[in-house]
């Protein structure tokens, strides 16, 4: 996945060894948890966002502000939006899927 490498890093020095704070608001269709993630009191989704390290996916997640940093982001063109053409994550994984 472009720039996942990329995505993994950061999130690791943002969360590893460090004590989290989890606020499970939901599932999802696979029986996952969907919730908040604080690290020291930053709010991990956006961080991720504002550096254009993640995707806001809308279908689950209808937040204003997540919507907002991402759509910053990308005109900004940070991380995966300095891209051409990014893809989508579960477009990606679709087509993997598919090559099996």
């Amino acid at each position: 996945m472009p720039y996942g490498k990329e995505a993994k890093e950061e999130l690791v020095k943002l969360v590893d060894a460090k004590c989290l704070r989890v606020l499970v608001y939901g599932e999802d269709r696979y029986g996952r948890c969907v919730g908040d993630i604080y690290c020291n009191g930053k709010f991990v989704q956006e961080i991720m966002l504002k550096k254009g390290l993640a995707w806001h996916y809308s279908a689950y997640d209808q937040r204003i502000e997540l919507a907002t940093w991402e759509k910053e982001a990308r005109a900004e063109r940070v991380g995966l939006w300095a891209l051409p053409n990014p893809e989508k994550p579960w477009e990606w994984r679709k087509d993997k899927r598919q090559c099996r």
